[in-house]
This record gives C-alpha cells, sequence and structure tokens, in this order.
C-alpha cells in the first residue's frame, strides 16, 4: 500500500528552459512555477545561471566559447536531473541559437523532455527593471559584451512558448507555462 508521501511523488522529469534578455523575469517566473510543481508533488530543482556560474562554470568569461560551453554544461546537468524524474527549470540567457539546440538535441538523443520558453521582454523594459544593475553599468562605459544590448542574442525561432513577461504578471506566466507542461503531460 502506497503512503501519502509516495501517491504525490511524481517521477516524470522534464527540462524546461527559460532563455531571455537579462532582468526579462526568467529567474521569477522560474521559482514561481517551481512552487507549484512542488505542491503537485513534482521534484524539482532550478539551476539558476548565476549560480551555476559560481559553483559549476567558475573561470568562465562571457566571449561566445565561454558562453557555449556554460550553456552545454547546464544542458549536461539539465538533461541528467530530467532523465531522473526532475522538473528541472533552467532561467539563463543562453544567448546563441546553436547552443540551446545542442542542448535540445541531448534531450532528445536520451529521451528526456525538453521545453524552450523564450520569455520575450523587450530589451527597454529590461533596462528598467535593470535586476543587478548590469543595463546602469554598460550605459556607464563599465561593463561591455551586454546581452541584447552591445552583445547578441538570437531569439528562438520557434520556442515551445512564448512569454512577453511585460504585458502579464509573474503568476500569470507561471500559469501559461503549467498549462503547456499539462498540455505535454509533464505536470
Amino acid at each position: 500500500m502506497k503512503t501519502t508521501t509516495e501517491e504525490l511523488h511524481v517521477t516524470t522529469g522534464a527540462t524546461i528552459w527559460l532563455t531571455g534578455l537579462p532582468s526579462a523575469g526568467k529567474t521569477t517566473i522560474a521559482y514561481e512555477l517551481a512552487g507549484r510543481l512542488r505542491e503537485e508533488g513534482h521534484l524539482v530543482e532550478v539551476l539558476d545561471g548565476d549560480e551555476i556560474r559560481e559553483f559549476i562554470s567558475a573561470g568562465l568569461g562571457f566571449s561566445r566559447e565561454d558562453r557555449h560551453t556554460n550553456v552545454q554544461r547546464i544542458g549536461f546537468l539539465a538533461e541528467l536531473l530530467a532523465r531522473n524524474g526532475v522538473k528541472t527549470l533552467v532561467p539563463v540567457i543562453a544567448p546563441y541559437a546553436d547552443s540551446r539546440e545542442a542542448v535540445r538535441k541531448r534531450h532528445q538523443e536520451s529521451g528526456a523532455a525538453y521545453i524552450e520558453v523564450h520569455v520575450a521582454t523587450p530589451v527597454e523594459v529590461c533596462s528598467v527593471r535593470d535586476v543587478k544593475g548590469l543595463y546602469a553599468k554598460q550605459a556607464a562605459g563599465e561593463l561591455k559584451g551586454l546581452t541584447g544590448v552591445d552583445d547578441p542574442y538570437e531569439e528562438p525561432a520557434s520556442p515551445d512558448l512564448r512569454i512577453e513577461s511585460h504585458t502579464q504578471t509573474v503568476q500569470e506566466s507561471a500559469a501559461a507555462l503549467h498549462t503547456l507542461l499539462n498540455e505535454r503531460g509533464l505536470a
């Protein structure tokens, strides 16, 4: 006989990759969705880009090659978790389409579910939010290579979901993503 805890434990893993500009709302949406999924009994991890850079990708810079390496490391970890029943939310800029495609391919080859979400917040809105002060530093000449300003960001051509966080609340954004997960049999 199953206990209440066992009944609530859902083991279908997936990677939910939230890509977008700095201060687009990726991490905020990810944590909102994570809370909802945990309440439903899912195993959930959020692989925050800043934490990954500190602990797994320390020493990498922001060249195209280093950014690609960082995304591949995160993708490997996400796929490993997803294959083992964890809903893995990945709020990471991941500015290059080929890097994101390589992560998607790794998931397809292993059979792990992969959802790409473009948090499509305009740079004008992101620069006002400026959660980490990056846009202010770039405007003051203290920072070069800011994604979407003086370094490229290649928007996903056909993401599984596009969220315009500047036109809806965090809760509405997370709910839209939760609906997609339900439609795909992942929530």
